[in-house]
């Protein structure tokens, strides 16, 4: 029972992570029909960003969670308005490539400014692990849990309650008949790249005490949240927070007590069954086509 309790806290912890770098697939799949390839690296950027603000530079820590986030969500930004908006035909394919290629080139600018080493920060809390029933669950998880909670209710009420985010998914269901109202579609665009990149952003800022951050960490990290958005519903806020948790349970467990080396398989594995069984995930909606 105890190591059972262990492996999922290991597994909450990290399928909070993977549920923040999902919602950036999602709200940006959602606003604008595009998957950012590079958002891992987006991911990447806010951990080392986190990381040389805070040691490097002496900042405290709202205030380098705060440059962090917004430093990340500009960058997002840059590269719609020069990469994505500048494309004269920009078909599903094409963007993707793109994404691709920002990818490469997001992961060789950490190389260059960053170097190959590996970087550690402090925890937030400077606290010892929590005892609980013989397991340990480490401060920075609580942090991560608060994080994500706060994300997603502050997602809810920002498409919900306010009338940029309502203008949002106006575009996402139909861009010709929102801007024939006045929607300013190219600037949705824009803002969703910055709210994605920005969710990027928190999600490596975040993890940056619990793990090593390097210039090629978000490769890795970017395909987990792509399959968690996949496996809960992409194009859900909902369904990327559940695709997230249960994709860090099952992997935590699938470690525990199968085998390591199925960490970064069970990612795999799992979109692989999503996309025979359900294609639209666990939450998403069937396609309905009107003739």
């Amino acid at each position: 029972m105890q190591e059972i309790l262990q492996y999922l806290f290991s597994g909450i912890t990290n399928g909070a992570i993977y549920a923040v770098i999902a919602l950036g697939f999602s709200m940006l799949y959602s606003s604008t029909d595009l998957i950012n390839f590079a958002h891992g690296e987006f991911v990447m950027l806010g951990a080392l960003c986190m990381v040389s603000l805070s040691l490097g530079m002496g900042f405290s820590l709202l205030p380098a969670f705060f440059f962090t986030v917004l430093i990340v969500a500009a960058a997002g930004m840059i590269f719609e308005r020069l990469a994505i908006r500048s494309v004269r035909h920009p078909e599903p394919i094409v963007l993707i490539i793109i994404t691709v290629g920002a990818s490469i080139f997001l992961r060789g600018l950490g190389m260059l400014v960053w170097g190959k080493d590996a970087y550690s920060m402090p925890q937030f809390w400077d606290l010892p692990p929590i005892d609980i029933a013989g397991a340990r669950l480490l401060p920075q998880s609580i942090w991560i849990l608060l994080i994500v909670t706060a994300l997603t209710v502050g997602l809810q009420i920002f498409y919900r309650k306010t009338l940029t985010g309502k203008a949002m998914i106006a575009c996402a269901v139909n861009k010709k008949a929102a801007w024939i109202v006045g929607i300013p579609f190219k600037w949705m665009v824009l803002l969703a790249f910055g709210l994605a990149t920005g969710l990027g952003a928190v999600a490596g800022a975040s993890i940056a005490p619990i793990t090593m951050s390097s210039y090629d960490m978000g490769t890795m990290l970017g395909l987990k949240g792509f399959c968690a958005a996949m496996l809960g519903g992409l194009g859900s806020l909902w369904g990327a927070i559940l695709g997230g948790f249960l994709l860090g349970i099952l992997e935590a467990m699938g470690v525990g007590f199968v085998s390591s080396g199925l960490k970064d398989a069970t990612a795999f594995l799992l979109l692989l069954l999503v996309l025979y069984v359900r294609p639209q995930g666990i939450i998403g909606a069937a396609d309905v086509k009107r003739f």
